[in-house]
């Protein structure tokens, strides 16, 4: 049967473009020369400048309410995408067009995780850059309508005691969650199974908030034939390449045989690896309190990857540097949440997963949307589960997770 009236659907992973005047309204004066500013390039498109780099959109970042044979690539003008893209108030118009309560949204400019700002030669316009934005998403975006967004923040990654200080910050202005890299080694930061990130893990304890990790949001992504490419540091010997990075807009596709449509398909591994990671990590025994969303990267798989860790655990626990006593699988089904836009498979094997660890996922406006049908198939995917079961799948554990309340 269709979702019953009462149940409100919560995307736990939408995205906003920012609008040009994101860092110039809030930024200090004495940043606003090298701070993210938007310029009309020679082929007249808009893109970001900060300090001497360049930052162009890729297209299939603001594609709502184009068919897929008009997807592409290429960088964007404001005036190509729907005001929903950039604007709160057309947003919720949008939601409404689409069935949808409430959307969490990640950054587009900053990167899912913030790491553009992680780049800054200049770490206090970095960290001035992470402020602005946090305060734009929750004073701004979110605040236009309270029970429509949850208010998403980032961190300044590259000092673990500014996280923690801005994490508590954002706390206190009301935020329900933070992007983190679903891997910081790419990003040439120290890696989950380090103590190094403890003070923030119980910054995460003590304000309740849980980690929401991004697909592709530490700057790798798989699925390219030549990924030997992109498993080399760039020339910083910091980061890995990207998809973005290795793209090459002149020729209209990657300069790899593979399709860009490659890494799309298998985007999931990123997760993936990112669960197996923090479930052997230690991590999770010293911060029981941590929780993790996993966002775009569909519930499938979690069965497999939880049987798969624990006989490798059962295996290999005797010579390594392992928990000797705690299954992986009981930690991943303690500490995390995924979400879908289509599974039917990870729907048929919802109990082995969790009906409490399954949220829905609608977006917007990237190309993996259904837009402006999402509550219709939300609907038909869940045709086979009954309510009491859908409704926690669509609502309540994003409620319960994000501690975002009905109004």
């Amino acid at each position: 049967m269709p979702l019953q009236d009462h149940m409100q659907i919560i995307s736990v992973d939408d995205h906003l473009i920012e609008h040009p005047r994101v860092f110039s309204d809030r930024l200090p004066k004495k940043f606003l020369q090298e701070g993210p500013r938007i310029v009309e390039d020679e082929q007249g498109c808009h893109v970001w400048h900060m300090e001497d780099k360049v930052f162009p959109y890729i297209g299939l970042n603001a594609v709502a309410g184009k068919s897929p044979e008009q997807f592409g690539l290429e960088p964007l003008r404001f005036e190509d995408m729907i005001p929903g893209c950039y604007d709160p108030a057309a947003r919720v118009k949008d939601m409404d067009l689409d069935g949808v309560q409430a959307a969490c949204c990640f950054p587009s400019f900053p990167g899912f995780g913030g790491r553009v700002f992680l780049r800054a030669a200049d770490k206090d316009l970095g960290l001035a850059c992470i402020k602005a934005w946090n305060d734009f998403n929750i004073d701004e975006w979110c605040a236009t309508a309270p029970d429509r967004y949850v208010p998403l923040s980032i961190l300044p990654l590259w000092d673990v005691d500014l996280a923690a200080a801005e994490l508590r910050r954002v706390a206190a202005k009301g935020s329900r969650t933070v992007s983190f890299p679903d891997s910081p080694v790419p990003l040439g930061l120290p890696s989950f199974h380090s103590d190094h990130w403890g003070p923030l893990w119980d910054a995460f304890e003590e304000t309740g908030i849980p980690v929401s990790l991004h697909f592709g949001s530490g700057s790798f992504v798989p699925g390219f034939s030549a990924s030997a490419a992109a498993l080399a540091p760039n020339a910083s010997g910091k980061e890995y390449q990207s998809v973005s990075a290795r793209y090459d807009p002149a020729a209209k596709g990657p300069k790899d045989e593979a399709p860009t449509a490659a890494s799309f398909a298998v985007y999931a591994t990123n997760l993936m690896w990112t669960t197996v990671d923090l479930a052997l990590s230690g991590q999770l025994q010293k911060h029981p309190g941590l929780k993790f969303m996993l966002a775009e990267g569909g519930i499938g798989w979690l069965p497999y990857i939880s049987e798969r860790v624990d006989n490798v655990w059962q295996q290999h626990r005797h010579y390594q540097a392992i928990d000797f006593d705690t299954r992986p699988s009981d930690l991943i089904r303690k500490h995390f949440w995924g979400c879908y836009i289509s599974d039917e498979f990870g729907l048929k094997n919802r109990h082995e997963i969790g009906v409490d660890r399954i949220c829905v996922e609608v977006d917007y406006p990237h190309s993996d949307s259904m837009w402006p049908n999402s509550r219709k198939i939300i609907a038909e995917s869940l045709l086979q589960v009954p309510d009491d079961e859908a409704h926690r799948i669509v609502e309540l554990n994003a409620r319960d997770v994000f501690t975002f309340p009905r109004v």
